[in-house]
């Protein structure tokens, strides 16, 4: 005798269907009459989904402003189309650069959610920035012209959209909130910041240690602390660790700016709360990034 043959809507409707991902999860979708496949379609997008993961493009390119070649990084969804994608530019920690920029799970998470739906496809784009909180401490070397005139323009060359928001980790979250400030006092605000960790420090002692401003003056006439409302109407996000070494100065910054969002998390400055953090970065910045498409 040869095996008995049942067709595939009567073997789903008795026992269901397993899909297995490619990270080892199953998805189990139970089957019912009439909506058997929609089902199947459903679990196999989440299927993909679950393994999918950010499309990185590293570049080296000449930058004018730091009169040197810099890593250009871009981070986007996989599957994104990148022609006019909004993105936000991306900044990297003391001592780090734009290869690894995107902190604990950021673009991982930021394409999770895109394949799942529940965010507009955005991406980031990440410089080496240097180790002077992203302003000209070194004469001929100004990573924030770079951020304001150059980013710009290359992202247009690649077929991007404009810089709508700024992202940046400890340093770099002192580098997001000056360049809110200055795209400010230019005229054109950006529509969001999102500073994790800020580096934002209360005494000059300190600060001096990083060698990063020549002098307490200029480094007073940059701290977003001594400037809490010099970002204008750009919507701000903070996050950060109760164990965090900059806890004092942004549990201030949080009180006198009262950001849209101002979050403080069990955890220091590690991965460990980066990776706590990234799902709301991501949905914060994803209001903005539906008004920039």
């Amino acid at each position: 005798m040869g095996e008995p043959r049942y067709s595939r809507r009567t073997l789903l409707a008795a026992i269901g269907v397993v899909i297995a991902t490619a990270t080892g999860v199953a998805t189990y979708v139970s089957s019912t009459a009439g909506g058997t496949e929609q089902q199947i379609a459903t679990a196999d997008r989440l299927a993909r989904t679950s393994s999918a993961k950010p499309a990185v493009r590293f570049e080296r390119v000449y930058s004018a402003a730091r009169h040197r070649e810099v890593t250009l990084a871009i981070y986007t969804p996989t599957g994104s189309n990148p022609r006019g994608l909004p993105m936000s530019i991306l900044l990297h920690g003391l001592h780090g650069d734009a290869r690894h920029a995107a902190v604990g799970d950021l673009a991982d998470v930021l394409t999770t959610a895109v394949g799942k739906g529940t965010v507009p496809a955005f991406g980031f784009i990440a410089v080496d920035g240097g180790d002077n909180y992203w302003h000209e401490n070194v004469p001929g070397d100004n990573p924030m012209a770079m951020l304001l005139d150059e980013v710009p323009r290359w992202l247009r060359e690649r077929g991007y959209g404009e810089p709508f928001a700024v992202t940046g980790v400890s340093m770099g979250g002192f580098g997001a909130l000056l360049y809110a400030r200055k795209r400010a006092e230019r005229g054109d605000p950006i529509a969001a910041a999102a500073a994790i960790s800020p580096g934002l420090i209360t005494t000059w002692p300190e600060m001096a240690k990083r060698r990063a401003f020549k002098n307490e003056a200029e480094w007073s006439s940059l701290d977003p602390l001594r400037h809490p409302k010099s970002t204008g109407s750009t919507a701000l996000g903070v996050w950060i660790g109760d164990r965090d070494r900059f806890i004092e100065g942004t549990r201030r910054f949080i009180r006198e700016v009262k950001p849209e969002v101002g979050v403080v998390k069990p955890g220091g400055h590690d991965d460990g709360l980066y990776r706590k953090v990234t799902p709301d970065v991501v949905r914060f910045l994803a209001k903005y990034a539906k008004r920039a498409v």
